[in-house]
Parts: C-alpha cells; sequence; structure tokens
C-alpha cells in the first residue's frame, strides 16, 4: 500500500504545500501554475506546466468547462449574546430557505436568529440531513441573494490564504452564471488564450452549470446536493466525441457530477437539469468521463474516492505520492493534475 494513499484515502500534507496566494502574484500570470499528468493504462506520470495541456490532448477530445461564478459568500453576523461569527451562505432552496454554514462557533441552536449586515436576518432552523455544520436557514435579505451577497458578503477563504483577495481571483476567465459559493478551482488557469489554442487544435470545448455549496473541508461528509444544468448541445457534442472515438475531459469534479447526473437508463447522456446528490466512487464508475482536470485534494476529502473511480487507485496512490515528492501545490490557488 502506497504510503500516501491508505485505506482510509489518508496522507499528510506539509504545510509549506498549501498555495496562499493566487498563482499570477507567484508568477508571470493565471496560467502559471505546474501540471502533474498521470495515465491510468501506462502508469505513467509526466511533470509538465498548465501551458502544456494541448500535447496531452488529442485531436477530437471534448473539454467540459464548468461556466458558474463564484459569488461572495461570507458574511460577518452577529449572535443575540453580541458574539460576531462568519456566516457563509452555501446553496439556495425554495421559499427564501437557503443552506448555510456558521464558522468557528460551536452549536447554534434551532430557531435563533443572526443579525446580517443591512439589516438582514437569518433563522436557523434545523441541522441540514445529519451534518454537523450546516443547516438550513430562513434568510430575511429585503432584496434577492445574489444582490445581497455582491453588497455586503466577501470570499470565502480559509486559513491558509496569506491575506483577503478580490472576487474577481475567485473567477474562471469563462464564468458566467451567479451560484457557487466557492470557486470550482480545477479552471482558474484557463486563459483566453487557452481556449483559443485548444480550438485551434481541434479540440472541441462544452459548457455546463453546476452551482457549488462550501467545501467539506473539516468532516468530510458526503457532498450535499447541488443544482446543474447540462443542455442540448452539450449533450449532443459528448454523445458526438463518443461515437467519434474522442475522450471527454472533465474540468473539475463538478462537471464530472453533472455530466455524470444527465445519463438516462440506457446509459446516453441527455440533457437535463435539477438537483443532483450523486456521489462518484469506484463502486458507481463513471460512464461518460473519460479523463479529469482537477487541482490535490485534502487528505480523506471525499472527492479523492472519485478521483479513485477515474485514475484507479493505484494510478492515484502514485500520482500523490509524486505531487507530494516533487513539491505541488494544493488547494484553489495551487496546481493541476491531469487523468487520462
Amino acid at each position: 500500500m502506497s504510503a500516501v494513499l491508505s485505506e482510509t484515502l489518508d496522507f499528510k500534507l506539509p504545510h509549506e504545500l498549501e498555495a496562499r496566494e493566487p498563482a499570477e502574484l507567484r508568477g508571470a500570470g493565471r496560467d502559471d501554475v505546474r501540471m502533474l499528468v498521470s495515465n491510468r493504462e501506462t502508469g505513467e506520470i509526466a511533470h509538465a506546466h498548465f501551458r502544456d495541456l494541448p500535447f496531452f490532448l488529442d485531436r477530437g477530445d471534448l473539454v467540459v468547462l464548468n461556466t458558474t461564478a463564484t459569488l461572495p459568500a461570507a458574511l460577518r453576523a452577529r449572535r443575540a449574546n453580541g458574539d460576531e461569527i462568519a456566516l457563509h451562505y452555501s446553496t439556495s432552496l425554495p421559499g427564501e430557505l437557503a443552506i448555510v454554514e456558521p464558522r468557528k462557533t460551536g452549536d447554534v441552536d434551532a430557531g435563533e436568529i443572526l443579525a446580517l449586515p443591512g439589516g438582514g436576518r437569518a433563522r436557523m432552523l434545523v441541522p441540514y440531513r445529519d451534518s454537523r455544520r450546516l443547516w438550513i436557514a430562513q434568510l430575511a435579505l429585503g432584496q434577492p441573494v445574489v444582490e445581497y451577497l455582491r453588497r455586503w458578503g466577501s470570499p470565502i477563504t480559509y486559513s491558509y490564504v496569506a491575506e483577503p483577495f478580490p472576487i474577481g481571483a475567485y473567477q474562471t476567465v469563462y464564468a458566467r452564471d451567479a451560484g457557487s459559493a466557492e470557486m470550482p478551482s480545477a479552471g482558474r488557469p484557463f486563459t483566453l488564450r487557452m481556449l483559443a489554442c485548444l480550438r485551434r487544435s481541434g479540440i472541441r470545448l462544452a459548457k455546463l452549470v453546476l452551482h457549488a455549496g462550501v467545501a467539506s473541508l473539516e468532516l468530510h461528509e458526503r457532498p450535499h446536493e447541488e443544482w446543474y444544468e447540462v443542455s442540448v448541445r452539450t449533450a449532443e457534442m459528448v454523445r458526438e466525441t463518443k461515437a467519434n472515438g474522442g475522450r471527454v475531459i472533465a474540468v473539475g469534479t463538478t462537471v464530472v457530477r453533472a455530466l455524470e447526473s444527465s445519463v438516462d437508463r440506457g446509459g446516453q447522456i441527455v440533457a437535463s437539469r435539477g438537483w443532483t446528490d450523486l456521489v462518484v466512487t469506484p463502486e458507481t464508475r463513471p460512464r461518460i468521463v473519460d479523463g479529469l482536470l482537477t487541482g490535490f485534494h485534502e487528505p480523506r476529502a471525499s472527492h479523492l474516492a472519485m478521483l479513485e473511480a477515474i485514475a484507479g487507485r493505484d494510478s492515484l496512490a502514485r500520482a500523490y505520492d509524486a505531487a507530494l515528492a516533487n513539491g505541488y501545490l494544493w488547494h484553489e490557488f495551487g496546481d493541476l493534475h491531469l487523468i487520462v
């Protein structure tokens, strides 16, 4: 068994491998990141740069992007006793309800009302499913949630980030559909120049939407439902690619989840939209996705099961051993892993 990947998908992440700032502050631009390439069939590992991406794809491949845009989803909230806490918006639900995450507070109480900026309020109703950190809350904001967050919110950040960065640092260049609490970060290094280069190389681009909620960093619980939409055009492009012998390359785990949620009983991808609670694991192997461009995920993160389903356990273990040994960077501002 690999030193990196144990039976519980656990490993030690050194602090020095946590990316603390956007790539453009460390190098020449947002595309200035390293890319580890692992091949499931051959077992080979290559150390490359993101700008080398077209060389690892073939004419006729289809790269699928998630066009969700990141919201400034972190709010300051005040409890009745005067304590100020952070409240992270995660996902909107019908009836002015939302899934939220009170941060670093211990337990909040059912029925508790948190005062929000600009006269907003959040009434904590019940814990979300069996989660110990997510709650269903009733929001009274006086305006649509997207407008409210843009006025009063800030990007969700974690302790490894060196300093606050503007919301633009958490957007992909192709973002257009506001709705994610946190950035689907695998697409962050893409530039308009790279998108044009892929097209010139005979690699097609397709788009879908999946609005990502808050990340499951602390307790590694099962991912919750997220809203997605796969268009008629994207479904057609996937079917055409498969029929012509090309590969479907997902940019990020959110794309995998959306595509695999849009498969009919006959195993064909179709246009669909709605809420998905699908969790891709080695037991529920992907039927559409042939490759994945993703970041490096935290120890015991639920996404590692998806990566294992695509890469294979041994290949994934070797890749993570190599990433740790060669100083690749983790988290949303870090380096990339291409699985083909």
